[in-house]
């Protein structure tokens, strides 16, 4: 049925204006799969630059604190070595004798007893200060047999041991050498402590080298 149409008559004119209705139809029209993948481009550049940068600061982040905590295990091997000297001397120094500082450098370099450093100076030895202080088996200082095995954390120690109870394996490795100094022979005072720690980080190596020369008591 067509509408019907309406008449007009213009004001003082004998003239008649007939206007017939249309009805105006809209077809609903979906998005084109083109226009969905110009969509989902745009959105995903959007999101992929914040997750990229956030990403990163995370990684930062890891390798900032592996190279912190690596810095301060390296310094702790230095600082052990001349614990022991100390050690050494003032043992020496109860001992008596005319020359003390001389028999405390000796017995600390090339001494048999457990006070010496002689078994990490052919090569390298770990460090595990939740042992007795002094080299050999049972020890803190032990020569590295092939690996030399990681470091382990417990009750807030770094250690080498896994036997105590809530110990957990991390990626350090640290191993300390006394070396004469480049130019020198055996029998100059002063010596050389190399503590190294490594470590793996997402598959790449990493290492922390810290060295000191140390010399006898005077």
């Amino acid at each position: 049925m067509k509408n019907p149409a309406t008449r007009f008559k213009v004001q003082g004119s004998s003239k008649e204006i007939h206007l017939t209705p249309y009805t105006l139809h809209l077809t609903p029209r979906a998005f084109t799969l083109v226009e969905t993948m110009v969509a989902v481009t745009i959105l995903a550049f959007a999101v992929a630059g914040p997750l990229f940068t956030a990403s990163r600061v995370v990684v930062s982040a890891q390798t900032a604190r592996d190279q912190l905590t690596a810095s301060y295990l390296a310094q702790e091997g230095i600082e052990y070595i001349r614990a022991m000297r100390d050690k050494e001397y003032l043992s020496s120094y109860q001992a008596g004798g005319t020359d003390i500082s001389g028999v405390a450098w000796t017995n600390f370099l090339t001494g048999g007893g457990r006070a010496s450093v002689t078994a990490c100076r052919a090569t390298t030895c770990t460090l595990d200060p939740a042992r007795d202080m002094g080299s050999g088996s049972g020890f803190s200082l032990q020569q590295c047999s092939g690996d030399c095995g990681p470091l382990y954390l417990a009750n807030g120690i770094y250690t080498q041991r896994s036997d105590i109870v809530g110990s957990v394996k991390t990626s350090f490795t640290r191993t300390i050498q006394v070396v004469d100094i480049t130019g020198t022979s055996d029998t100059y005072p002063d010596k050389r402590v190399v503590s190294t720690v490594s470590w793996n980080f997402h598959g790449i190596p990493r290492s922390v080298i810290v060295s000191d020369h140390i010399t006898p008591w005077q």
